[in-house]
């Protein structure tokens, strides 16, 4: 059977599909490097909330359109309407937390802030050559999201997670391999196909068996939860921030950042 949307979008940049078990989402936003708007949140939690109440989902596979994966939030979109404890963007990372249903992600270029964190949360990730991940953050006067804080030490081991976190600096595709944060890199325009090619294995495997493993293997999710909601907290407090200010005029007049001034 071909792939059949599941409904009418709330976003046009972001499309839904599904089909014999697998619920792809496509973020396709490109002239804006796939930034994320609270409506693009939206669709993204309700296609996970969606694999979830449906027992025959084996997966969810996300990927994007354009030479960037995703650049992040949408800063002006972001800025205008900060998170609070309803907003798009925390009912996305609970969402993403929450789901027992394996996530597959291919990555096609740059990844950046929640393009980047949300991979921590994905089951397998395909990754283009001009792939690379980014952890801006603390560069932007912000704290990690999504878990970040506690999911990156765990995978990369503290030293180098706190080299990624407190510096911003990217990563290559093969890099992120050997530091876990990928599992496949492929040639670029093959990540899709590589992710889809991952996809059919999980569709031979008995559903609720794939849902109980993933559990197992995210049973801190009680521990993950109280540390995002920490991190959004902070987070918030930092949006506030003088520093967050001079970042932000600094992205936008395209120069360094001065935060001695602040």
């Amino acid at each position: 059977r071909g792939l059949q949307h599941v409904r009418p979008a709330v976003s046009e940049h972001t499309h839904v599909t599904a089909a014999d078990g697998v619920i792809e989402v496509v973020l396709d936003r490109p002239e804006k490097k796939n930034a994320l708007t609270g409506a693009m949140y939206a669709e993204l939690s309700a296609a996970i909330e969606r694999a979830d109440a449906e027992p025959s989902v084996r997966a969810v596979l996300v990927s994007s359109v354009g030479d960037t994966f995703c650049a992040g939030n949408d800063l002006q979109d972001f800025v205008s309407s900060p998170p609070t404890a309803d907003s798009p963007v925390v009912r996305f990372l609970s969402t993403l937390a929450g789901t027992s249903v394996p996530l597959v992600v291919a990555v096609q270029g740059p990844a950046v802030g929640v393009g980047a964190t949300m991979l921590l949360h994905a089951d397998y990730v395909v990754a283009a050559e001009t792939a690379s991940l980014r952890y801006p953050f603390a560069s932007m006067a912000l704290v990690p999201e999504a878990g970040s804080s506690m999911l990156l030490p765990r995978v990369t081991g503290y030293l180098r997670a706190a080299e990624l976190l407190l510096t911003g600096e990217p990563v290559t595709a093969t890099r992120a391999v050997e530091l876990g944060l990928v599992s496949r890199v492929v040639a670029p325009g093959n990540e899709l196909e590589g992710a889809r090619e991952f996809v059919a294995r999980l569709r031979r495997q008995p559903p609720a068996a794939l849902r109980l493993t993933k559990r197992l293997l995210r049973a801190d999710e009680t521990t993950l939860r109280s540390r995002m909601e920490q991190e959004m907290g902070l987070f918030v407090q930092q949006l506030q921030s003088p520093e967050f200010g001079e970042a932000v005029a600094a992205f936008m007049q395209k120069r360094a950042p001065d935060f001695d001034a602040h």
